[in-house]
């Protein structure tokens, strides 16, 4: 690629789990995985091949058990536990299978909350959450609940959410696994939209179909990278 600009530079990532002890596991056997700024990269694997690990580090939710993983310049290692959640309000933009939106809140309200975090100051925050939802074509339904909207809504909303503070990268983990095809659908456009603005994306998926969208499928099993190929990253 031309660009260079590394923004998640994994080497030799191992997670064990139950350490010195006799039901000892270990999930991440070594994981090298370079992504560069403005990517749609996707990482596939089937149950129990450790993508959900690599993507709870990845996402700072989780620390390696050794290697060293750098994002988007921060050396993830230098940062102390108390300023995690910070790295993680900053620099990513969460997309989950099951939306985790907070209920009986307003989807602008779902929006602003990590501006909120962020320090944004109330009027800043309520004219950036109205401006993301009718990007998602959700302006329409900025005063609905999530219990008043349908999975695909509730997604895009989701979506909007993630871009509040303009992360670094948006990290998608089964974006489209509740929902129907037709719904799914949409919702894979607006990533490529995104993407075409400039935005750097990891999607988690088990669905080879999708991930072939991206620019680079990543297949990991049994918690090793074991092939890198290049999609079709169609345009929308």
């Amino acid at each position: 690629m031309e660009n260079k600009d590394l923004i998640i530079d994994m080497k030799g990532i191992y997670k064990r789990f139950y350490i010195g002890q006799p039901n000892e596991l270990e999930i991440l056997k070594g994981i090298d995985l370079q992504v560069y700024r403005g990517e749609f990269v996707s990482i596939v694997g089937a149950s129990g091949s450790g993508k959900s690990t690599l993507m709870n580090i990845i996402g700072a939710l989780d620390r390696p058990t050794e290697g060293s993983y750098s994002l988007d310049g921060v050396p993830m290692g230098e940062v102390p536990d108390d300023l995690l959640s910070d790295i993680r309000n900053q620099k990513i933009g969460f997309v989950f299978q099951t939306f985790n939106l907070i209920p009986r809140t307003s989807a602008l309200n779902n929006v602003a909350l990590p501006m909120l975090y962020g320090g944004v100051p109330r009027g800043l925050r309520t004219r950036r959450a109205k401006w993301l939802l009718e990007q998602v074509g959700m302006g329409e339904r900025m005063s609905h609940q999530p219990n008043e909207l349908s999975g695909g809504q509730k997604q895009r909303v989701a979506i909007a959410r993630a871009m509040a503070n303009d992360p670094a990268i948006i990290l998608a983990d089964e974006p489209t696994g509740a929902l129907d095809t037709s719904t799914g659908r949409l919702v894979m456009d607006l990533f490529h939209r995104l993407h075409q603005q400039g935005k750097t994306i990891v999607l988690i998926t088990h669905n080879p179909e999708l991930a072939l969208e991206t620019q680079r499928v990543i297949t990991i099993s049994d918690g090793r990278v074991i092939r890198e190929e290049e999609g079709k990253s169609l345009c929308i």
